[in-house]
This record gives structure tokens, C-alpha cells and sequence, in this order.
């Protein structure tokens, strides 16, 4: 078929395609991953996502900041209290299909050198 037939997958300007690719390196991170899953089906407060995750209480208010921004979660402030919850059910769409698309490539991607996932480890 044709190139000029098939439906584009992209935006049709490049400020379009730079937005799709920071879509996807918002998810690029272990750690909002994990925060991801974690408030999906419930609302969670900062201190809650320390100690599930169990990094310093800066390092998850930077990357809760970060999912709020890109519009992957939403925050409800109650005086001083901050809650997050993910309010879009597409996002565990997503992630699920990113799992199983990795998980049919994972040899593929563990061979990987140009991305390693070591690259984003943090320390606790």
C-alpha cells in the first residue's frame, strides 16, 4: 500500500512529533512507572508514595510534579495535604500494552545497548 493511503500514526507538524516523544519519555522512568501503578485505582498522599517506593520524599515530589505536568495524574490539595490519583483510565491501557509489547521483545530489548535501564536508577 502506499505510504500516501496509510492512516499517520504521528502529528503532522515536528512540534507534534516532539510532544509524542516526551509523552513517552515521561514514562521512561522506573520510578514514575511504579507511581503510575500505584495511584491507579486509588487516591495516595506523597508521604504514602515515599513508603511504597522508598525514595526520599523530594526525589517522589519531583516525579509525582512531572506526571501532573504531563497530565498522567491529578493532584487534590486539602490544606497543606497533597493527594494524587491517575483520572484516566488509557493509562493503565498504556502501560499494560507497553508490558506485553516488552515482555513479547524482551530478549531484544535486554540486548539492547543503547538504552540502559541502569541509566535511571536512583539513589534511595
Amino acid at each position: 500500500m502506499p505510504v500516501s493511503h496509510v492512516a499517520p500514526l504521528l502529528p503532522a507538524t515536528p512540534d507534534g512529533v516532539d510532544t509524542m516523544a516526551k509523552f513517552f519519555r515521561a514514562l521512561g522512568d522506573p520510578t514514575r512507572l511504579r507511581l503510575l501503578e500505584f495511584l491507579l485505582y486509588e487516591e495516595h498522599s506523597v508521604t504514602e508514595c515515599v513508603e511504597y517506593i522508598g525514595l526520599s520524599q523530594g526525589r517522589i515530589s519531583t516525579h509525582l510534579a512531572c506526571l501532573a505536568d504531563c497530565g498522567y495524574i491529578q493532584v487534590r490539595r486539602t490544606g497543606r495535604h497533597a493527594f494524587y490519583r491517575v483520572t484516566d483510565a488509557r493509562v493503565a491501557e498504556l502501560v499494560t500494552l507497553a508490558q506485553a509489547f516488552a515482555q513479547d521483545n524482551c530478549d531484544a530489548l535486554a540486548a539492547c545497548q543503547r538504552i540502559s535501564a541502569t541509566n535511571h536508577k536512583e539513589p534511595a
